[in-house]
């Protein structure tokens, strides 16, 4: 008998991770190998989500030890992985970050990473986070600790900076965008292969290969296909979902991003609606291409309330006296973030290479060691090693020395609970320009999240 793993998620609440995490556990047939330790603040989700937990294992009769816990404390010991999924102040808290800002001009049609949203979210997120990462360097400190929460660049910054801890930063964000791609070039799913740099939401690929061929004049080919149309097609475009779904994405899906493709030979993860948060100047109030960023193109509104119906499908679910829906697998066909392989190439030091963040270290050339980046690293039996980057263009690199600014100067103001450090990170991230509205706009936020904000009380 081989020694089980422990796996504590913590952010066990999360609307749809969590039920894919363990669909892919399942069916990986290795329920001898694991443990699984479900952490939420929300006692009533998480019972739920336990409930959840042990139907999808019974209906695939399969069995492997369940703990459910409020208090992350009672099971970080002995844990090998430890994963963090969690949103501080939830959904409700994220539309805040979307509201308080329109009332100041600004629209933003994510706002977890960048711009006013992403930095309101990291003050509420960084302070718990940092907690987090002390506990597990008291109570698990070989256990890999990996983040999916937001804002990723932040967070792992800050977690680093104050606690040492090696957390790693992963997002399914570059694992999408390939098979956006291939979706483009009307090829297979998983034809694509890519290499990219940069920051989470605004990586840079500088390679991209389709069966192992340069790909790029693939993609330039279908671009000049397209382009007699562009125009048109944007003046007709009636729909700018967060997702295409149903037919080949094209051009005007994502003109920022391919604009920036056929300028630079790089394309942008992950596609225009996060990517066009880090060009605020381009898109003053919000308007893009004839639409208002998070209204009505990639509507925020929509994708938090798709959000708020997920988790009451969930909850239905759970607390059903019903076994699953024999379609149940089909739904939710497992976690898109490859958290199982990543531990698979871990363990067996299959050295497989995947999208992380972590420091720059002097992988990518002209941006500082210890920045955060997201850049690619073979996961093997010694952890994480970042593959070794050519050079951006200096265009993208300045654009991404700004943005690292703006994260260094977010962390200090979430760590420090510090006013004026927050109005700089406001005006450092240069969506706002005059520091009177940074003020203004600090102090509406800190109003708005005071219940989750105790370092400015």
């Amino acid at each position: 008998m081989i020694d089980r793993l422990k796996l504590v998620l913590i952010g066990a609440g999360s609307t749809v991770f969590t039920q894919r995490l363990v669909a892919d556990l399942i069916l990986s047939g290795e329920s001898d190998r694991w443990e699984l330790a479900l952490v939420d603040i929300d006692p009533v989700t998480l019972k739920a989500v336990d409930a959840l937990v042990r139907k999808m294992l019974l209906f695939k009769r399969m069995n492997f030890p369940i703990v459910s816990t409020t208090d992350r404390r009672d099971v970080l010991a002995g844990a090998d992985f430890v994963v963090t999924t969690i949103a501080v102040g939830g959904r409700r808290g994220w539309e805040l970050d979307i509201q308080v800002p329109r009332k100041h001009g600004i629209y933003q049609p994510v706002g977890d990473s960048v711009m006013p949203g992403g930095i309101s979210r990291a003050m509420r997120m960084i302070p718990q986070m940092v907690a987090i990462a002390q506990d597990v360097a008291d109570l698990c400190p070989s256990a890999y600790f990996l983040n999916y929460s937001n804002p990723m660049t932040a967070i792992c910054r800050a977690i680093r900076l104050k606690t040492g801890v090696p957390v790693i930063g992963l997002c399914h964000g570059v694992h999408h965008v390939e098979n956006e791609l291939a979706r483009f070039l009307g090829r297979e799913e998983g034809s694509i292969s890519s290499f990219g740099v940069g920051l989470n939401h605004m990586t840079f690929l500088t390679d991209i290969r389709c069966n192992g061929v340069d790909a790029k004049p693939l993609l330039k080919a279908k671009l000049d296909e397209q382009r007699p149309l562009l125009e048109q097609e944007l003046r007709d475009k009636t729909d700018w979902p967060n997702s295409v779904t149903g037919r080949a994405p094209r051009y005007s899906d994502d003109p920022l991003c391919w604009s920036i493709f056929e300028r630079y030979g790089v394309f942008p993860v992950a596609m225009d609606r996060h990517v066009a948060e880090f060009f605020p100047e381009r898109f003053p109030q919000g308007r893009y291409f004839g639409r208002t960023l998070g209204v009505d193109a990639f509507s925020i509104d929509g994708r938090i309330a798709l959000g708020d119906t997920w988790f009451d499908e969930m909850l239905a679910v759970a607390r059903s006296p019903d076994p699953l829906p024999p379609s149940y697998f089909d739904n939710v066909p497992g976690e898109s973030e490859q958290l199982v392989d990543i531990i698979h190439s871990l363990l067996l030091d299959r050295r497989e290479v995947f999208s992380t963040n972590l420091p720059n270290g002097g992988a990518v050339p002209g941006l500082p060691a210890d920045a955060v980046l997201e850049l690619p690293a073979a996961a093997g039996g010694s952890g994480f090693s970042p593959l070794q980057s050519p050079a951006l263009p200096p265009a993208l690199v300045a654009k991404l020395l700004s943005k690292i600014a703006a994260v260094e100067v977010t962390v200090q103001a979430a760590l420090r609970g510090d006013f004026d450090l927050f109005v700089e990170a406001l005006l450092t991230d240069a969506t706002v320009t005059e520091p009177d509205k940074a003020v203004a706009l600090a102090r509406d936020l800190i109003q708005a999240h005071k219940a989750h904000l105790p370092q400015f009380a």
